[in-house]
Order: structure tokens, then sequence, then C-alpha cells
């Protein structure tokens, strides 16, 4: 048995793990590469391998650096199963559209601008995938709930684990061979930060020979959170109030948005801010609140609580969910009272680039960055201070105040991750550390040596295969109780 990787090794995007086993071939997560001009290039070379040999494919969650590159994978010839939880089957009806829709007008746009230009060489200018192709892909998709046992094959069972990251998502166990030489996988998936809003914490697991854990914040420690909600406290009053100008938050539709809400529902409801007049400008953002609003049994206690009081209290918190283009443009004019949530969250597509666009040359407004931006994006650049940036091929000054707002992250923070690699009874045979940029990785793996005494901790290579053991050390036998 090997494992093969082929992306989210010695990075954050890309997630992609063939699990390679005398009985077939399975994918873990098949997601699209993001940030800077190399991923283009990247997602179009990836799935370099024979996916028609791909068994089925488990997925841990729907956001697109896990999710995006399945209709691609059925456009190459694979024609298996989608296994997910029901939620992240929901959610991918809505992700997986609305990233073939934004890759087919981002191609329309390159070409027209080659052309208006006069190049005399064309470049790639096709969508990764089509928003055909994602139709396709969708009815594969199989649904399935937490905790449900789920027989793949004779040899092969399955099981979701609450992940505590976003709606739906989930660690995966998988439990290989035949009794007596039964192996068990585990895949972090993205683990949530406990004690956060909206979801449940991420599910203790106990034991595993092979584990893959993310590692996106394996170097640092998230702000408390007492301390972000002062700072954001501070940034809409000194925005809204003091300077007069709007508070823009780049955010994902998917968990972020619905996260900040409850946020900012809370800090009206203690009185710690005034009213608020919120838009949610992603017609994805207002789909996503709405499955997020059907799926409430996945809620914790906390923001039931707050749901019913914002459904008691509209007035004092006015949320706008804004779809047509035109009801988008017209919130260029609103120069000042408003909080504007548009994706993406990483600030490289969709709607948040015009009201970037309108906003950052005011010194006025405020740009609340709440969550990871990937190396190359613009989000990195204008969390490193960028005075100038880019939009749609023309400069745009910054002189808006940024701020980076830590704490509301959906990922896990190092003393987290810690904390749940910590429930283990013993070290798994091997550990790969993925879904981080090289120097959080390797953070969390000498933590995980030195204060967990764990051994054959691995980083592994974009591309590389690894062999695991022929068979495990201890009987596997009973295993669905661990």
């Amino acid at each position: 048995m090997e494992v093969c990787f082929h992306g989210a090794a010695g990075e954050v995007t890309g997630s992609c793990y063939e699990v390679r086993h005398p009985g077939g071939r399975f994918l873990v997560d098949c997601g699209m590469f993001q940030g800077g001009r190399e991923a283009d290039g990247k997602n179009r070379r990836a799935l370099n391998f024979d996916v028609r040999e791909i068994d089925f494919v488990l997925l841990t969650h729907a956001h697109i650096d896990h999710s995006g590159l399945l209709p691609r994978l059925f456009a190459l010839g694979y024609s298996g199963p989608i296994i997910c939880t029901s939620a992240t089957a929901d959610l991918l009806e809505v992700m997986l559209r609305d990233a073939a829709h934004i890759q087919e007008k981002e191609a329309e746009w390159r070409l027209r601008r080659q052309r208006r230009g006069g190049a005399k060489r064309v470049t790639e200018t096709a969508p990764i995938y089509t928003v055909a192709q994602a139709e396709h892909c969708l009815r594969y998709v199989e649904k399935h709930d937490y905790d449900e046992r789920i027989i793949v094959s004779e040899q092969i069972e399955v099981c979701f684990r609450d992940a505590g990251h976003i709606l739906g998502s989930a660690i995966v166990e998988v439990w290989l061979g035949a009794a007596g030489q039964r192996r068990k996988l585990v895949f972090s998936g993205d683990l949530g930060q406990p004690d956060r809003p909206i979801l449940r914490d991420p599910t203790p697991i106990s034991v595993a020979d092979y584990l893959w854990v993310e590692s996106t914040y394996g170097d640092r420690l998230h702000r408390a959170f007492d301390d972000t909600r002062s700072e954001l406290i501070e940034a809409l009053h000194n925005t809204l109030h003091v300077r007069h100008g709007n508070v823009v938050i780049p955010a994902f539709a998917v968990g972020r948005t619905q996260e900040i809400l409850v946020v900012l529902a809370e800090l009206v409801r203690s009185g710690d801010v005034a009213p608020l007049q919120v838009y949610v400008d992603s017609p994805m953002a207002t789909a996503v609140t709405e499955l997020t609003m059907r799926h409430d049994d996945l809620w914790d206690d906390e923001s039931k609580a707050l749901q019913a009081w914002w459904r008691s209290n509209p007035e004092r918190f006015r949320v706008r969910f804004v779809s047509d283009v035109e009801e988008s443009i017209a919130l260029n004019q609103v120069k000042s009272g408003a909080v504007i949530i548009s994706a993406s969250g990483m600030c490289d597509a969709g709607r948040i680039k015009h009201h970037l666009k309108y906003n950052l040359p005011r010194p006025e407004c405020a740009i609340v960055i709440a969550g990871f931006q990937a190396a190359g994006t613009l989000g990195r650049r204008l969390v490193d201070g960028a005075k100038l940036v880019r939009l749609f091929g023309d400069p745009v000054v910054v002189r808006a105040a940024v701020h980076t707002i830590g704490g509301l992250s959906a990922h896990a923070d190092q003393a987290a991750l810690i904390s749940w690699l910590g429930n283990f009874s013993s070290p798994p045979k091997m550990t790969f550390v993925v879904h981080g940029e090289q120097s959080s990785a390797c953070a969390l793996t000498k933590l995980v040596e030195e204060r967990l005494q764990w051994r054959n901790v691995t980083i592994p290579s974009a591309g590389e295969c690894i062999a695991l053991d022929a068979a495990s050390e201890r009987d596997k036998q009973g295993q669905w109780e661990s």
C-alpha cells in the first residue's frame, strides 16, 4: 500500500491524496490550487494520472481547495462516486456551479483582453471546466450522516466524524483490509478551532495506523477571541461612526460569512456596537446561509439561542442579501454606514474585487481580513502591507485601514492541533503533516515530535509517493469501537 500526494503537500491548497492498496485506488479530496499566477497552470497539470483507475473519492468538505477539481476529474474520465456528508453534498450543489461560472467568466475576460491588446500569441483561455461539467459530476454525489458506518467494498469501511470546520466538514476514518490484517487510516481534513460560533468542536479520535493532519496554522496561535472581539468593535465604531466610511470584509461564502454574521449579531445583541446595516454581496453566500439555517441541527446551543434573538430583533441587525448584479453595482454608491461582506475570502475573484476597487483608496474606510490568506493572493498582499495593488489590470492605491482579525479563523491553531492529536492513545505508525506552508508544517512536526514524543512524522512533497507498511503492529479487529 502506498499514498501519493497530488496537492496540499508543502502548501495549503490543492488537497488531493491517492491511496493505492491491493484492492484498488481511491482519492481523499480533489481540490483546486489557489493563489498566485502559477495556480492556473497547476490546476491544468493536476490529476496527471489515470483517473479511470480510481474507484471512489472521499471528500472531507466542500471548500474549493478540497473539492474544486472534481468536475475536471470526471471530464478526464473518472466515473465513480463522490462520498461525503449530507451537508457537504448540499454545499457542493452551490459551490461547484459557482466555481465553474467564475471560471467561464474569467476565461471570457482573458480572451477579450488578449484580443483587445492585439496579442500575437494567445495563451490558454479555456476554463478549467464548465458549468455543464460541474452539473455532470454532481450526479455522482453520495450523501451520508456523521458517525454512519459506510461499507464501500468487502474490505473497505468508512466513517465521517464532525471536524467543526465548516458545515458538513469531516474527519475521515478508513478501515482497509480483512480481519486480522485491517489497517486504519485517518484524514483530519480541515479541523475547526474549538469554542467558535455555530459549529460543534472537532470530534476526538483515539486510534490510527496512518494519520494525515492539516497544519494551516501549525506555527502560530490565534489571537484570543476576546481580543479579536475588541478589535472588531473598535474597527466598526471608528469606521462607521467616527470616519463615516464603510467596512468591507472579504469572506469565504461557506462558513466564514455565516460565522461573521453570528459574531456581528452577538455584538449588537450585547450592546457593544450600535445597530448595523450589513450587506452580504454573494449569491453563493446567500444560498449557503440558507443551507446553514436548514442544517441548524449541526449548530452549537449558543448559536441556536442567538439565531432566535436575531429573528425577534430584525430592526437592530439588518441584513440584506444582494443577489443581482445591478444591486451589487449600486453598493459602489454607498459611501458610509455599510458593512459589506463579499466573496472571495482571499480577494482573488468574485464581487469583493469591485468593493475593494471602490473602497481601498478611501482613508475613511476599513478592510477587515478575517481568515487565512494564501501566499500570492491579493488578500495576502493587503495583510503584508501593500500600498498599491492591481484590480482588473488597473493600479489601486491602498489608503483604507487594513485590520487582520485572526481570532475568527475556522482553522485550528497550533494549540488546538496539538490538543486534538493528544487524544490518540498511542502514536500512529506514520503521520503525514499536510495542508500547510512549509514553515507551518515544520513547526507543527517539531512540536509533535518533542511534546507528544511521536516518531515517523513526515512532511511529504508534492508529487511524492510513499510506501506504507504492509501490515499493522496490532490487531485491527474491533476497531469500529475506536
